[in-house]
């Protein structure tokens, strides 16, 4: 993503946004999709803990997934009925061109006749196979190493790098996440976050409950 955005995008207020994520599509539907591609892609955000969980906890208002920028292509062409809109800084750029999806990395998929969006696509600065956290650029890791699969064979991000996300501005639904999940962490688990908290955010609140 760049330092500037492109003109022109359109400002959609919270009940509209709500209102277009209502058919949000789930986990399986989209793997079902993205099955065979070579890209390794993996649910994101609170649905990748409750895959990691085993089953739903909480409702979810929409589904996000994320893929190396690379393989962007891959997941697009799965899908050549629907639209893939770019979003960024509270503006969307509806069939986006090579410049807004340069000064952007998120991108909504997006159903041309109804106007709902069913999936959020995080394009994810990598090296080969290496992925590069895009708030950390020091924090690069193998993608074997950070997406795992349920036992029906939907890969999901590792509940600790998905924490990790989420510590940076917590909301009640955040908190209820990390409160869910931590008694289902490893040791190993619990102390790849503590030491991403304790350089990322110093005095973050979660670090004392991954502490005992």
């Amino acid at each position: 993503m760049t330092d500037s955005l492109p003109p022109g995008g359109a400002v959609l207020d919270v009940d509209e946004l709500h209102a277009r994520w209502a058919d949000a599509w789930g986990p399986e539907q989209v793997a079902e999709r993205l099955g065979g591609i070579s890209a390794p892609w993996c649910i994101v955000a609170g649905w990748a803990l409750d895959l990691f969980r085993g089953g739903q906890s909480r409702p979810h208002g929409d589904l996000e997934i994320a893929v190396p920028a690379a393989g962007f292509a891959e997941v697009r062409d799965r899908f050549p009925e629907y639209m893939f809109d770019a979003v960024g800084s509270g503006r969307i750029w509806a069939s986006p061109g090579a410049e807004a999806l340069a000064a952007t990395y998120q991108t909504w998929l997006r159903d041309p006749a109804s106007g709902q969006f069913l999936f959020d696509v995080f394009r994810e600065p990598h090296e080969g196979g290496m992925w590069i956290c895009r708030r950390d650029e020091s924090l690069r890791l193998p993608y074997d190493t950070i997406v795992e699969r349920t036992a029906g064979g939907i890969p999901y991000l590792v509940p600790e790098v998905v924490l990790l996300f989420k510590a940076k501005s917590v909301r009640p639904k955040d908190h209820a996440d990390f409160d869910g999940v931590l008694p289902l962490l490893s040791q190993a688990r619990r102390d790849a976050l503590g030491g991403w908290l304790k350089r990322a955010y110093p005095g973050h609140p979660w670090l004392a409950k991954l502490a005992k």
